[in-house]
């Protein structure tokens, strides 16, 4: 009666949708997964996933974002903080600040807010403290001072 239908073979283990939120369905509050979570319809809160999160090319999604991985090609109206690999593709249209280990950018894309990339270690560290932190070398007594550098420094 019910035959058992095979898995796709193009999927890869792993990467396949755990939650799929359909074109026609709408979710409000906070959205929390552990898995892959693939959105074609609407999110309106917080949407957090420990896995790999893909918005569709007619998805809406009016929330802050963190995901480990993202693949963007609807539209994000929100934070999005993903600790690895962001892709915006083409149609992606992405409305607030992004922070992202890398970031990927499909000719046509748009963002309209800030991008912070790297690491988090390299993202929180300012240049270069050592130099800064040092007093400057002290002039010996009855030399001119540097008067190209005079009144620079207080």
């Amino acid at each position: 009666m019910f035959q058992k239908t095979p898995m796709p073979i193009n999927r890869e283990p792993g990467n396949e949708a755990e939650t799929i939120i359909a074109a026609s369905v709408k979710v409000e509050g906070e959205f929390v997964s552990q898995g892959n979570v693939l959105i074609e319809g609407v999110v309106e809160g917080s949407l957090k996933t420990e896995r790999n999160l893909r918005v569709g090319e007619k998805a809406r999604i009016g929330a802050d974002v963190s995901a480990a991985s993202a693949t963007v090609a609807g539209e994000v109206r929100g934070n999005m903080v993903v600790s690895e690999k962001l892709e915006l593709e083409p149609t992606a249209r992405v409305f607030g600040d992004i922070k992202t280990k890398i970031l990927t950018v499909a000719s046509g894309a748009q963002i309209n807010g800030r991008i912070m990339m790297g690491s988090e270690a390299q993202a929180a560290k300012p240049a270069d403290k050592s130099a800064a932190q040092q007093p400057p070398a002290a002039k010996p007594a009855g030399q001119p001072q540097d008067k190209q550098n005079q009144g620079l420094f207080h």
